[in-house]
This record gives structure tokens, sequence and C-alpha cells, in this order.
């Protein structure tokens, strides 16, 4: 199978090239980018890594398939002693006491570490523009967004400045920028990655996720990553996905899709016409496509934002300077707390904190948050009963093309409406993979809780079909 990982694994172990000179030349492409997907380079460690992965190749021992090979980590995970900013002000110089989980395990392999990437801030936002560093700038043409939150770890990939990067999904910020970048992007099943070490967006449908340029390497990292954390008790143990397994999709009978994502006004007409040929590839293979009944997209788009700003409005409560961050003195205590959230939150971050804390209050909480907490059920038994008729469901990542830079942050709404078709998928934390072929900002591929090897599979088939 197509791999990065593999080939340049290869080439260390035949001393094509060095290691040292491998990572070299990728913080070279990183410092001289023009894409704003750089928060902070990794330099010292990455070349000290390096050095040592050298030394083992030299001296005739074998190195693991990951050792050597660089990677870029979204600027909302710890890496100890690195900085960690969350792209904001108010961490702009916080430094990682610790390592997240699922960086810990790459870091075991060998895999070194190049770079903290560009995102939005907190991961609020579709775009990658709410951020200190500057809007990230798209790897196909430069005037649009790169998607969001993980634009940086998705636009690395996608311009060869790392092998595969680690993004973080909570409502489609893998899924989204893959698309947009034309890669490979993963949101496994919730909990099959351990999320200790993430800065918390939304708990209950926040993922680590891989993102890459084959299917092979996305299977390969997400191995390393899954398994069982007594630091995150919404952990499981899984199964390895073996590469052998995901070459085979014979068992995969029946497709469903969504007609009420198809058949609305909503919908880019090029974006319909591409997804229903699509389809009709698939028909042409022999396997059954059904049309599946869901909520409506706005419903979804309510249910999600509802619940994700009383999550991240409660997570966020912690940063107030005074235990880290950028504290900003007032008069008194209470004004220290206020002018502290006021100055260094954006204002993306503040409307979903507001809107959190407004659905979260007495008298609304009933009326609306509680709503949402039905709805999500409701949202999940729906899933359950598609997955006895069907084997995968099939969907455009986005309704729309990627916009100018500049467009999403005079629209806050057009934003949200962007999430229309990831949303509900992250709701009912299943495994759903962005593959960049069928339209111009690529397919998602989703299968039942804890079947993230027939998503793999059926991507796998799709490479070859459409």
């Amino acid at each position: 199978m197509e791999s990065q990982i593999h080939k340049i694994h290869q080439q260390l172990v035949s001393k094509e090239i060095s290691c040292t000179k491998l990572v070299q030349e990728r913080l070279d492409l990183l410092k001289s980018n023009t894409h704003n997907t750089v928060n902070s380079l990794l330099d010292t460690l990455a070349l000290d890594l390096a050095a040592k992965v050298d030394v083992k190749i030299a001296g005739g021992q074998e190195i693991g398939l990951l050792e050597g090979i660089p990677f870029g980590i979204k600027d909302v995970y710890m890496v100890q002693g690195t900085l960690t900013t969350a792209s904001s002000d108010l961490l702009k110089k916080y430094k990682s006491p610790y390592t997240a989980t699922a960086i810990q395990k790459l870091l075991d392999t060998g895999a070194i570490p190049l770079v903290k990437e560009n995102c939005d801030s907190f991961g609020h936002g579709s775009s990658s523009e709410n951020t200190i560093f500057g809007a990230v700038k798209n790897a196909i043409n430069t005037d649009l967004v790169s998607g969001g939150s993980s634009g940086g770890s998705a636009v690395n990939v996608a311009k060869d400045f790392t092998v595969f990067s680690i993004g973080g999904d909570t409502g489609g910020s893998v899924r989204q920028p893959a698309g947009y970048n034309k890669i490979y992007g993963l949101k496994p099943t919730y909990g099959r990655i351990s999320r200790f070490g993430l800065m918390a967006y939304a708990s209950s449908t926040d993922c680590v996720g891989p993102i890459a340029k084959s299917i092979e390497d996305i299977r390969i990292v997400l191995n390393v990553m899954s398994g069982k954390d007594i630091k995150d008790q919404t952990t499981y143990q899984s199964k390895a996905i073996s590469e052998q397994n995901i070459l085979n999709a014979d068992e995969i009978k029946t497709v469903g899709y969504f007609k009420n994502f198809i058949e609305t006004d909503a919908i880019d007409a090029k974006v319909k016409a591409d997804f229903l040929s699509a389809i009709g590839k698939i028909k042409a293979k022999g396997i059954e496509v059904k049309e599946l009944d869901f909520f409506e997209s706005d419903t979804l788009v309510s249910t999600y934002y509802t619940l994700a700003m009383a999550e991240t409005a409660s997570n966020l409560s912690r940063l107030d300077g005074t235990n880290y961050g950028n504290r900003i003195e007032g008069v008194n205590l209470k004004d220290t707390y206020s002018i502290t959230r006021s100055e260094n939150f954006s204002e993306e971050t503040k409307r979903r904190i507001v809107g959190g804390n407004q659905v979260l209050s007495q008298g609304f909480s009933d009326e609306i948050y509680l709503k949402g907490l039905n709805l999500r059920d409701q949202i999940s038994e729906n899933f359950e009963k598609d997955f006895k008729e069907v084997d995968i469901i099939l969907s455009p990542v986005t309704p729309n093309s990627p916009p100018k830079i500049g467009d999403s942050l005079k629209d806050p709404l057009a934003m949200y409406l962007s999430d229309a078709y990831t949303v509900g998928f992250s709701l009912g934390q299943l495994p759903t993979l962005t593959v960049p072929q069928g339209t111009e900002t690529g397919l998602q591929i989703t299968a039942a809780k804890n079947n993230d090897e027939l998503v793999l599979k059926f991507a796998n088939f799709l490479k070859d079909t459409i």
C-alpha cells in the first residue's frame, strides 16, 4: 500500500538519507513556509532525537517503523517543556508541565515531533482564522481558508512539511480541514485514543485524530495511539488494525446516505452532482445503496453548538490568570478575572463562553441544555437503527467549497453551518474518515461505533472506485 512512513523508513534503513538531514529539510520548509502553519518549532528537540536515530542505524541496530519519522502536533496538546498556546493570547507563554498520552505513545516509538501547529484558538472555529498567529492559508489556494480548527496540521501534511500530524476533532476539526486540503483525516470512535493532555473543548465529543496522505499512514498512527489509559476513564482497549485486514472490502454490502443532506438548497450544486456521481460508481460495483432519513442540518448544528458551548464554558472557567495564563491585574480580584478573560480570549471564544453560560443558566437549562441532551440521545438511537440497515454511511464533508479568508469572520453563523455534515457523527461518537475523493472537499466515511477498521476498508475500496 502507498505509505510515506514505509517509504521513509526504507530510506533510513538503507542509509539513502540520514535522519538528521531528513529532519533538517522539513524544519527548513516549516521555517520558510508562508501558510502560517507554525506556532513554534521544536527544532532543538527534533535534531537531538534525529542524531540518536542516526547513531542506532550506524551501529547496525534495528529501528522501528515510526522511528525517525517527522510529525506535527496541533498546538492544543501538552508536550513537556514546550510552549502550548492553543493559539491564544491567554496561553501564549504557557509551557507544558507534562506530555499528552497520545503524543507520548508516538514519542515512545521514536517518531520525531517538529512543530506545534497553528489552529483556531482553543479549537473554536472552522477556518483556522481565529488565532493570534494569523490565518492559516489553504495548501492549494492561498486565498482560501485552510479549514479548522486543525488547519495548520492539515496544511503541513498537504505541503509535505510533516509526514503526518495529530489534530483534534470535536465537531469536524480534523475532517473538514483534511477535506479542504485534499488529504486523509480520521476522527476515531470516541474513547479509542486517550484525551489526556489535550486541552478540552467539548469533553463529550473531543477526539484525537491523525492526518496523513495515505490510508496506510492513518492506520499505522491510529494503532500506536489507541488503547486504554488510566488517566482517561472514557478510553477502552481496542484491537490493532492490520494492513491485510483493510485490503478487502467484500464484507461491505450496503452503503447509505442521508437524503436530506443532498436534497437541500444549502448544498452547492457541484458538490451535490459530484456526490451523486460517486454514489453511481459505488452502485456500479454491485453495492446496494440506500437513502436514509436523518435530522435536519439546522437541528444537528443547533444541538452540537448548544452542548459544545456549554461544555467549553465549563472547561475554560479554570482559565482566569490565577494558576496559569497571561494575568492582567485589575483594581480587585473580580476585576482581575474580568479583564484577564476579556482581553485574552478571542471574540469567538468569548461568544462560545457567553452562549454556554446562557444555556446552563437557571431558567434556560431545562428549556435548552436538557433538550440538547435529549436530542443527542435521539441522534445516537437513529444511528443504531441505520447501522442495522447499512454497513457504511457516506456523506459530503461540507455542503460548500472553502470560503475566502476573511469571509467566515464576518459571518459566524455561516461558519457554524459549514459544520452541518460533520457534527452529527461527532454527537454519535462514531468513527469517521475524510477521503480526498468524490467532491471538491472530499467524502466522509462513517461506520458504527468501534468499527474503525471498516471505515479504512471502505476508504481503500473508494480509492480504486472513484
